[in-house]
């Protein structure tokens, strides 16, 4: 597990002197970090903070950050909206490609009197019939949702046949939990027969080198987190690879885009292609992404671009699922996740 160190966070402080305690801005994306810590009593006047395209799970730890007006926490692993009462200031959350299926807990911010932009592009909540509808009315502050601006109309009309809505969408959030649970045990049943394929760990055994003279055997390095415990597929990104997701509204298919080194040989490549997400082995680093919407592994196709030389993902949708209708795309190695952000952002 990465951890936020304090050496970490000042190492992101250069603009403010590596002096933490005052810093009003902070990027720690792509550092492979699986929990916000710490942040809430060292950076209490923290104004933006980056934290996308990590592994973290859940929302904690930053209720203390009163006067935070921009989170970034896209392209993580969480599943739930919590824990942001205490951000009185914010303005703008972006949650971009998450595992938000519980749209319902949109009514947490419901206490964020103070926000006005919120983006869940890539969740499975977004599917949902009646979704925009449903947080535009629960979020009465909202005034840009998924980038689109919330006109005056749209929000008398969201009110409108709002029961039977709310009523939709709960019976959608419960099929959902039941399809994740189905998930989680057929990647239980995954990683149990990935173990069995490992190797036996260290046992204090020695053995002897081409001198002839006795050496202990090292440890294995510790497993990947792909499936946590729980049967959860975890989104990675080893190699820190941009890449792109998009629909082929015609061909009723998930495109995925993943751009590899130009000249690298293809035989260095392994594709896996599973019901809900892909998994790409590059020299040995992995990527592996969690899909919006369920395909079929059997009927999906994988080739390089002649133009660019990157890998392209075909992967068709199972009959029935709802289309993604809009494309999602990772920000370019070391530079934050930027879109839609104000000129004041910026200036920051």
């Amino acid at each position: 597990m990465v951890h936020i160190t304090e050496e970490l966070v000042r190492g992101r402080a250069e603009h403010n002197e590596c002096e933490i305690f005052s810093l009003e801005e902070v990027s720690l994306h792509q550092q492979d970090v699986e929990r916000i810590q710490h942040l809430d009593r060292w950076c209490r006047d923290l104004r933006i903070l980056y934290l996308q395209n990590n592994l973290i799970p859940k929302i904690e730890n930053v209720g203390r950050l009163k006067k935070l007006e921009y989170l970034n926490l896209a392209l993580n692993n969480i599943e739930v909206i919590e824990n942001l009462e205490g951000c009185e200031s914010l303005q703008k959350l972006d949650l971009t490609v998450n595992f938000v299926g519980l749209l319902t807990s949109v009514c947490s911010l419901r206490h964020n009197t103070h926000l006005t932009e919120l983006f869940l592009v890539g969740n499975p909540c977004t599917e949902y019939e009646g979704y925009r509808q449903y947080v535009v009315a629960a979020l009465p502050q909202l005034k840009c949702l998924d980038g689109t601006e919330i006109s005056r109309s749209e929000r008398i009309k969201s009110s409108q046949g709002l029961a039977e809505v709310k009523r939709r969408v709960c019976e959608q959030e419960d099929e959902y939990v039941k399809r994740r649970e189905r998930e989680r045990e057929g990647a239980q049943t995954e990683r149990e027969e990935e173990k069995k394929k490992k190797q036996p760990g260290f046992d204090g055994r020695w053995y002897t080198d081409i001198n002839n003279t006795w050496q202990k055997e090292k440890p294995p390095k510790a497993p990947r987190t792909l499936i946590t415990d729980e049967g959860r597929v975890m989104n990675v990104n080893e190699a820190k690879l941009d890449f792109s997701l998009t629909e082929d509204e015609e061909n009723n298919a998930i495109i995925l885009e993943v751009e590899v080194y130009r000249h690298m040989d293809t035989s260095l490549m392994d594709v896996d292609v599973q019901p809900t997400y892909a998994r790409v082995t590059i020299k040995g680093k992995i990527f592996q992404l969690v899909l919006p919407a369920e395909v079929k592994p059997d009927s999906s196709t994988a080739q390089r671009s002649q133009t660019t030389g990157h890998l392209v993902l075909t992967m068709p949708k199972v009959e029935g699922e709802i289309k993604v209708t809009k494309p999602v795309t990772r920000p370019a190695r070391g530079t934050q996740h930027e879109h839609n952000i104000s000129p004041e952002d910026k200036k920051r």
